[in-house]
């Protein structure tokens, strides 16, 4: 007898390392501020792409971006950025690799510490969405928001490149900004997915 399965998401499909994403990452609150930068230049990374293919290469670019360091991606010299372009696991995209320092530039030049960023980014989230909104199919999960637009501006205002506010909506649903886990989803909802904004 097997033990039935929990219904998801369908974009997570079936593959154990996107179900794994879903279930264990995906709409969970984040306020550790390296962790969200390192979100948003995997952003950058994906643009064009599938989120799946910059997720199995995630390990290695963490590796290859020094754990997306932003202290240590800003000393980069431009040399370095060839260098990265050809290790193993990197998306071979000049600009998106310079994107990626240039941003660990600007975070370092506009804030003072990682929880001053997270405090920027967290003061962007959207009210917490009554449950009879929450969405039922894949149709009615938004591309972008009032507030993704805000954030977008925002850090471009700082510095920040290759950041729109598609890529910055996709972040904030990843670093559980919001909670669009469609109905019937095990995850939807779950018991302290959101955390207080006031917290770091």
């Amino acid at each position: 007898m097997t033990s039935e399965q929990p219904v998801r998401c369908p974009w997570c499909g079936t593959d154990p390392l996107y179900v794994a994403y879903h279930d264990e990452e995906w709409g969970r609150p984040v306020h550790d501020g390296l962790r969200l930068f390192e979100k948003l230049c995997l952003e950058v990374m994906q643009g064009g792409l599938n989120w799946y293919i910059v997720l199995k290469r995630r390990d290695a670019m963490r590796v290859a971006f020094e754990d997306f360091n932003p202290t240590r991606l800003a000393s980069w010299e431009d040399e370095t950025l060839d260098e990265v372009r050809d290790r193993p696991g990197v998306i071979r995209h000049r600009g998106k690799i310079r994107a990626i320092r240039d941003n660990a530039r600007a975070f370092v030049d506009a804030f003072t510490d990682p929880d001053d960023f997270s405090s920027f980014v967290w003061n962007h989230a959207p009210p917490r969405r009554p449950e009879r909104d929450r969405p039922r199919t894949m149709s009615d999960v938004e591309v972008q928001t009032a507030e993704s637009n805000a954030l977008a501006d925002a850090l471009r205002k700082r510095g920040f490149r290759h950041i729109g506010p598609v890529s910055v909506y996709a972040f904030m649903q990843s670093m559980g900004m919001v909670d669009d886990h469609l109905v019937g989803c095990w995850r939807a909802g779950h018991p302290g997915f959101r955390a207080d904004l006031t917290s770091s």
